[in-house]
């Protein structure tokens, strides 16, 4: 009563996961029909992840909209430079990390197989800034691409339970970016086909008479396809995403030389090069993890890199002791407590 009109469609999105192809399929179907200024409000229990990800649906269905049925009536406006309407046309910062801009592995392989992937990539990723926080130009408070990469970069500091948590996350977060960036491809065919279905008998009402192209009213716009349908259509990016959602470097490498080193030193005398040993790993973690900024993380990477090289280049007797401890959960892998193992004298 006191919102006539208004219309509730539940949609259940998990937290992190990407929506269900039947899930985008809903959004379209509540959203069919509306005029071009609709509100259109979109909420979850916290207001993060869910409804930031629902933002971005529907701006996307919003652009099917703007495409189909006001493209032909811009075109006869003079002057108006078209380009700057198109976000397809849009461009990130290039000093950016190549994570921060979503340039995962996986999706630079979606561009390249899908129809208009780079322009879909260039619609996602502006609604995805508009929708973000105030530091990437958006009005949110969650960056759906950028957090990505803040959470592979938290990665990197975490122990072993943390990290297998974090990195399903952070796979379930690129399939979702994966998805979106597919769902604007359908929507940017969606928008193409309907200005070109419209019905004969109806075509002369809506043509425009000085470039004979359609305005169509948002209302009566119709999508024949569902999302769905049309990943049947293109079902092998089902399978790229599921094999390639986790194709990131989860570890960085040590150098060759850096190791080889460290090796030689452990196989000639591990307790009397311990010293060199210890100083040459940090030596090689400050050069490795130079990108990272001074700070907790920064230390908490270097120490956790150590740990684990001080634990591949132990002499073999002592290795399998230090691994039965750990199996066992009477030590964890740490550099003072491997060291501490390693060094300690029985008294006599």
């Amino acid at each position: 009563e006191k919102f006539p009109g208004l219309v509730h469609w539940r949609v259940p999105v998990c937290n992190s996961a990407a929506p269900l192809e039947s899930d985008f399929d809903m959004i379209v179907k509540t959203l069919v029909g509306t005029a071009i200024n609709t509100p259109v409000i979109v909420n979850d229990q916290v207001g993060l992840s869910r409804a930031t990800t629902g933002c971005v649906a529907a701006c996307l269905f919003k652009e099917f909209q703007i495409s189909a049925s006001f493209e032909g009536l811009i075109e006869t406006v003079p002057g108006v430079n078209l380009s700057l309407l198109k976000t397809d046309k849009y461009v990130m910062d290039p000093t950016k990390d190549t994570l921060f801009r979503g340039e995962f592995e996986v999706v630079k392989e979606l561009i390249a197989t899908m129809k208009d992937g780079a322009a879909a990539k260039n619609n996602v990723d502006k609604i995805i800034d508009l929708n973000g926080t105030p530091k990437t130009g958006g009005t949110g408070i969650k960056q759906l691409r950028e957090n990505i990469a803040e959470s592979k970069l938290s990665y990197e500091i975490m122990d072993d339970a943390a990290q297998a948590f974090l990195k399903t996350k952070i796979m379930d977060n690129i399939q979702k970016y994966f998805y979106l960036i597919v769902f604007a491809g359908y929507i940017r065919e969606a928008a193409a086909a309907a200005r070109e279905t419209i019905e004969a008998d109806k075509k002369a009402a809506v043509a425009l008479p000085s470039s004979g192209k359609c305005s169509i009213p948002a209302t009566e716009l119709k999508i024949g396809k569902t999302f769905a349908a049309f990943m049947e259509e293109n079902a092998g990016l089902r399978a790229l995403i599921d094999t390639g959602k986790g194709n990131l470097q989860w570890e960085r490498d040590i150098p060759a030389a850096s190791l080889a080193n460290l090796e030689s030193l452990a196989a000639k005398d591990f307790q009397g090069n311990l010293g060199k040993i210890i100083h040459d790993i940090y030596q090689t973690a400050h050069v490795m993890f130079g990108d990272m900024p001074q700070g907790d993380h920064k230390k908490r990477a270097k120490y956790r890199f150590a740990s684990k090289t001080i634990m591949r280049i132990l002499p073999a007797a002592q290795k399998g002791e230090v691994e039965k401890l750990i199996e066992g959960k009477k030590m964890t892998m740490d550099l003072y407590e491997i060291l501490g193992k390693c060094t300690w004298v029985q008294p006599k």
